[in-house]
């Protein structure tokens, strides 16, 4: 287990993620994945943490948060599921039996410069989220798709040919070892701030076109949407909201595609939908937190509890993923039912 950082108290949620960490014990292991420097000197680590059965012969499922600085509710999310698993260890003989069968994999704070400072970049001003190497095939809407003007706009790329930012290569190398090496992996990134309903977005954003793996994307709507029949979410591609270039999860899910065709890796993004929160509380408007986060505490202890069955869900489909990816024929059904619901009758 990693030294509880320095900085952690400058940090509330870093402080809550470590003391997390302390609170596992054995049952976890964390390491930190690379450290991000703020001017002035002060360090932050990344930190990555497992649980559950290390063998690639199980599936897994990958919890990220924290990928723009100012959506720091994203970030509480998944430490509050992490701690919540933390604290069933000690009595769960259920969830000890589901550990032998999946493994858990967390990253709830992958920008902690961004977040320390208050802004949706990272400390060098780029947008996490529009650093992959990946180019849209499409027109992007101006700057929100991604600009590499410069670091002083939002939405900054990063310099053309550079080598991506240390925290998505920090990403990028957890998911590959623990994601990616798997027959069936799931993930969902949380972030907030888009429009006022509670969206699971998947790849892709640079392009309309499909994905390899449309139709068990929509085996996994079928099976949350029967078992959650009160849920709220929309469950859409990212492309029908808009599109952009350098997404992250576009890179991964198409270097899974390369790298084992035969293997089923579903990248999700939990996008919560903050201006609700404003709705209710128009004051936040003029809070750049406020716009993304809910600000009165009751508010967001609902959003930190709400999540929480989605969270547990994916586990739990993860470890019984044979019972419900689809078969060759089922495959053509789900195929075709999803191109009707997301794309069109054409």
């Amino acid at each position: 287990m990693p030294a509880t950082s320095s900085t952690a108290l400058e940090l509330p949620e870093l402080l809550a993620l470590e003391r997390t960490i302390a609170l596992g014990g054995q049952h976890l292991q964390a390491r930190t994945v690379c450290t991000v420097a703020l001017p002035g000197g002060t360090h932050f680590p990344v930190h990555a943490i497992t649980l559950g059965n290390p063998s690639l012969d199980v599936p897994a499922v990958g919890y990220f948060g924290g990928v723009h600085g100012l959506e720091r509710i994203g970030a509480g999310v998944v430490i509050a599921y992490l701690h919540s698993l933390v604290t069933r260890l000690q009595w769960d003989s259920a969830l000890h039996r589901q550990l032998e069968a999946v493994r858990l994999v967390f990253m709830p704070i992958i920008n902690p410069g961004g977040m320390a400072l208050g802004t949706r970049a990272n400390p060098q001003g780029v947008d996490l989220m529009r650093n992959a190497p990946v180019e849209a095939r499409d027109p992007v809407p101006f700057l929100v798709g991604g600009q590499r003007l410069s670091a002083r706009l939002p939405w900054y790329r990063g310099r053309y040919g550079a080598a991506m930012e240390a925290e998505n290569l920090a990403v990028c190398e957890v998911v590959q070892a623990e994601l990616l090496s798997r027959a069936f992996s799931v993930s969902v990134d949380c972030h907030s701030g888009f429009g006022v309903s509670d969206r699971l977005w998947f790849p892709y954003a640079h392009t309309r076109t499909p994905i390899a793996h449309l139709a068990e994307m929509h085996a996994l709507k079928r099976i949350f949407m029967e078992s959650h029949s009160h849920h709220r979410y929309i469950f859409e591609p990212q492309s029908l909201q808009y599109l952009a270039h350098g997404d992250l999860w576009d890179h991964l899910y198409q270097q899974a595609c390369r790298q084992s065709p035969e293997r089923v890796f579903l990248p999700l993004t939990l996008e919560m939908g903050s201006w609700l929160w404003v709705k209710k509380n128009p004051r936040q408007l003029f809070s750049r937190h406020g716009i993304f986060n809910p600000q009165i505490a009751h508010r967001q202890q609902r959003v930190l509890r709400q999540h929480q069955s989605l969270l547990d869900f994916l586990g739990r489909a993860a470890q019984g993923h044979r019972l419900w990816l689809p078969n060759v024929e089922a495959r053509t059904y789900h195929h075709a039912q999803a191109r009707h619901d997301w794309y069109g009758p054409k």
